[in-house]
């Protein structure tokens, strides 16, 4: 199972997925397979066929057989069934006009119209769209140009709004959504845009609500999917973001150790000795580098190590009065 729906996105991409350049424009422009209007196309053709032979029947019946006149009002009853007989999937909302002026919204499910004077203008989807978008070499606030590739969850909830509001809904958002990118990109910096990609989904958001509001869509969010910063850019940056976290670190450090000097100073205040808060840091130290280079000290008694020390300062001064 997973084998052959792995054959079919391969045979249905458009593009190979063997370099980045192709992955990114398969994600950009492949449009997957929607769903079927086969049964509402079924429908109509039955109606149709179904019409042609009551219709005939009808004439057989009535006058034992058919001529040409039994063929032209069947032709004529079967077309008339045809346009005005509709049905609206699950998810659509029709949009009917009467003689050029809006009458009702109708659907999901079987709809009449009547021939001639009304027709159905649009069809609205009003399940969840996904658009995707992007914005090549957009400048920043510092005039950095970056490039973007965002996607747009929305959906038109008001059917009459979509059809007589704005000419093309769907166009209409595609384009505003990457206008409300380009200018959020720009009152931003670039580390704002790296850092803060939360916050730009924000901003995206609500400029689109404001100038889409009136079209019946409801925007439900945004999401930045990449960030492309110039090369030459992301060493800088990565630089800097090496040497800031080298000064958190250092302050840490020093935070620790005023903690720890106040710990050994309460330390030596019990033993009583001033010295021995000094001594204690040493042997911290000394454990701590035993510890990092695994190797070994050697602790000599305090009184062998003066009298070692005692009888070289002698020997150094005898040598020196020599």
């Amino acid at each position: 199972m997973n084998r052959r729906k792995a054959d079919r996105v391969l045979r249905d991409a458009p593009y190979a997925f063997n370099d980045k350049e192709a992955e990114i424009r398969a994600a950009t422009t492949f449009v997957p397979r929607k769903s079927s209007r086969n049964g509402a196309l079924i429908f109509s053709i039955t109606a149709f066929i179904a019409t042609c032979a009551v219709v005939l029947g009808a004439f057989y019946v009535a006058t034992g057989a058919i001529g040409v006149e039994a063929v032209v009002f069947m032709l004529l009853a079967a077309l008339l069934v045809l346009s005005s007989t509709h049905i609206a999937l699950s998810w659509e909302k029709v949009v009917v006009l009467r003689l050029g002026k809006l009458n009702r919204v109708v659907g999901p499910g079987l709809y009449f119209t009547i021939p001639i004077i009304e027709h159905g203008t649009i069809r609205v989807d009003q399940r969840t769209i996904a658009t995707p978008f992007y914005a090549e070499k957009t400048l920043t606030a510092d005039l950095v140009p970056v490039n973007i590739d965002a996607v747009l969850f929305w959906v038109a909830w008001d059917a009459e709004k979509a059809c007589t509001e704005v000419e093309d809904y769907y166009a209409a958002v595609s384009f505003l959504a990457q206008t409300a990118l380009r200018e959020a990109v720009g009152r931003s910096t670039v580390a704002e845009v790296a850092l803060r990609r939360d916050q730009l989904d924000v901003e995206i958001k609500d400029d689109i609500e404001k100038e889409a509001a009136g079209w019946g869509v409801d925007i439900i969010s945004v999401k930045v999917r990449d960030i492309v910063i110039p090369s030459e850019l992301q060493e800088a940056m990565s630089l800097e973001a090496q040497a800031d976290r080298e000064r958190s670190a250092r302050m840490s450090v020093a935070s620790v150790e005023v903690d720890l000097a106040e710990m050994l100073a309460e330390a030596a205040r019990v033993y009583g000795d001033p010295e021995a808060a000094l001594k204690l840091r040493t042997m911290l130290m000394q454990y701590d580098t035993v510890k990092k280079s695994k190797s070994a000290v050697v602790t000599v008694p305090s009184s062998f190590s003066d009298g070692f020390t005692e009888g070289v300062s002698g020997r150094v001064g005898n040598g020196s009065r020599d």
